[in-house]
């Protein structure tokens, strides 16, 4: 089942994640980077975990990386209860973060360890788009 990101709840947006979720309306994914040490991060905040300083900018990312931990979920949740078995994964992406997403485009149980995936972009209802990724075959 394809999902158009009507089934989804809807992400919410913080004051430090505002300039993410500002490029995803123009398909544009971006990580925090701090310009004291030099280093990005994930997830968006106000200070550089690395460093502790509030010098941060948005840099664009490459959007590939590899599966670092995945679980596949056996239904959807709290607004996706619709939806079928899903994959979601820890990703390590080729700037060196970590984040947490949904591994689309393939059945989920065939998501492991070290796949190669790369970014999709799924509409959200407000004009967003949620980053998901799929196998990079």
């Amino acid at each position: 089942m394809t999902d158009d990101g009507t089934t989804r709840v809807q992400p919410p947006e913080s004051a430090a994640g505002a300039p993410f979720w500002a490029g995803t309306r123009e398909r544009r994914f971006t990580l925090p980077w701090c310009r004291a040490c030099g280093r990005p991060h994930w997830f968006p905040r106000e200070v550089c975990p690395h460093c502790l300083s509030d010098d941060l900018d948005w840099r664009e990312a490459s959007g590939r990386g590899a599966v670092h931990a995945v679980s596949v979920m056996p239904a959807g949740g709290a607004g996706g209860a619709a939806r079928g078995p899903y994959a979601v994964a820890l990703v390590d992406l080729e700037e060196g973060v970590r984040l947490m997403t949904e591994v689309i485009g393939c059945d989920p149980e065939t998501v492991a360890v070290g796949l190669p995936v790369r970014l999709v972009w799924q509409p959200l209802g407000d004009g967003r788009h949620l980053h998901l990724f799929e196998p990079d075959r």
